[in-house]
């Protein structure tokens, strides 16, 4: 064996011992928990609704539900400060995600037992309820993520197992779903993701609590010391530091994280009502998904992680932002020139790679800009930015899509549509080499 080669086999190795760490096995089923309700309330709730013959302008409508995930900004800070009720002997991370993860589990079960043909309103508001629950859950999680790294380098590791974990939900709730709806019916499904909550609930109760940064006052167990004092620095102290830190950069890295994935933002709500109205089987999407979808999710945030450490945080975000704009076009193949097996499976991969190694990129980004002491509220500051254009705007996506049906065929406006849904994710990479190039000039300055 050449030298060479005993040093890839050792670097392989210590890989290997690396993910088998417990704080990196425990992100695994976090992230796995954090994705679970995630599409269960937006596009998968699609897919339910459109086969319930709810339209597409009202389809999109209720993708507002998500904009729960662009508010949470708005009590992360007293995650940061209160142990969660009834939860708080977990410590203040662990018990926060425990309760989020409960909650999670039981509007899941709701929504099971309402469904679309009881109420659009009623399964709507059990959904918001679900979106809510998760959306907390996610401040916890990204808080107990950056807090539990010992270094860059860890974090990195801790936001791909992350991303593994979030994109292997993904698969289960938007493929293997609608196999089991194809044969066991929405309800039963729905309640089976419920049940999958357990595999948060059993990282929660089994992850160590991260230490807590001194660089912040923290409420001493469950109960909130109030003070005025303690009350403005719990809200704005997080948005001072962050300003601080990063200066006149701050700004446009918030525009540019709020424009990143409007592509995949946009299209979202219209992809499985697309696959419906196109006659693709739910057994057929759900299979495609879970084959080759699941290969290129894999090789998409591996090669996401891989590029990030290599050339960089930036250079990783504007091959994203390229990746994830002609994966969302490349939907419009399957109006204009069929929907053969072939394609839609071409199609499959070039949206799974080009989404999980965008999303690896921006995730990453975001967790080195947050500042210890404030981490869960700087991060759903950030984590928030990043959504609150595309959630808006994905909304009025099924109107867009009848209006064009007006003049053309359904499935030709669709086609039109994610050609759109592609070429807005342009400005974004402009801010991204705007942005590298401001990173270059105080590099050297």
């Amino acid at each position: 064996m050449t030298q060479s080669s005993e040093t890839e086999s050792r670097g392989f190795a210590h890989t290997l011992r690396t993910y088998a760490q417990p704080r990196v096995a425990a992100m695994l089923a976090l992230g796995f928990s954090s994705g679970l309700p995630f599409l269960l309330t937006g596009n998968t709730f699609g897919y339910w609704l459109r086969d319930e013959g709810i339209s597409l302008k009202s389809i999109g409508f209720l993708g507002w539900v998500g904009l729960a995930y662009s508010l949470k900004v708005l009590w992360a800070p007293l995650i940061d400060r209160v142990n969660a009720p009834f939860a708080g002997m977990l410590g203040r991370r662990r018990g926060w995600m425990f309760l989020s993860q409960l909650f999670v589990a039981a509007g899941l079960v709701a929504m099971a037992l309402t469904g679309p043909s009881i109420g659009l309103l009623t399964v709507a508001g059990v959904a918001v309820f679900v979106a809510f629950a998760s959306a907390t859950q996610d401040i916890v999680v990204d808080a107990w993520r950056i807090e539990s790294a010992a270094s860059d380098k860890e974090l990195g590791l801790l936001s791909a197992a992350y991303q593994l974990g979030y994109r292997a939900a993904l698969l289960v709730t938007d493929a293997l779903i609608l196999i089991s709806a194809n044969h066991l019916g929405w309800p039963v499904s729905y309640g089976v993701m419920a049940a999958l909550m357990s595999v948060g609930l059993a990282a929660t109760l089994l992850a160590p609590e991260p230490r807590q940064s001194g660089d912040t006052p923290r409420s001493s167990g469950s109960r909130l010391s109030f003070s005025w004092r303690k009350a403005v620095d719990a809200v704005s102290g997080p948005f001072i530091v962050f300003f601080k830190t990063h200066g006149a950069l701050a700004l446009l890295m918030l525009l540019m994280i709020s424009l990143y994935r409007l592509p995949d933002f946009v299209m979202g709500p219209m992809a499985n009502p697309f696959y419906k109205d196109l006659g693709l089987s739910k057994d057929v999407v759900g299979g495609v998904r879970a084959s080759v979808g699941l290969t290129f999710s894999l090789l998409g945030i591996a090669a996401g992680g891989l590029f990030v450490r290599k050339f960089g945080q930036v250079p990783g975000l504007i091959v994203g932002a390229v990746l994830q704009g002609f994966a969302v076009a490349s939907f419009a193949l399957l109006a204009f020139f069929g929907t053969s097996l072939q394609l839609f499976s071409v199609v499959m991969a070039a949206d799974s790679f080009g989404i999980s190694f965008a999303g690896v990129a921006l995730v990453t980004y975001m967790s080195g800009l947050t500042s210890l002491g404030y981490t869960a509220t700087q991060y759903a500051l950030l984590s928030s930015a990043y959504a609150y254009v595309g959630k808006f705007l994905k909304g009025f996506s099924g109107d867009i899509v009848e209006r064009l049906a007006a003049t053309r065929p359904l499935i030709e406006a669709y086609g039109v549509f994610f050609l759109g849904a592609g070429a807005i994710g342009v400005p974004a990479l402009v801010l991204c080499v705007l942005l590298a190039r401001a990173h270059r000039r105080r590099a050297v300055a």
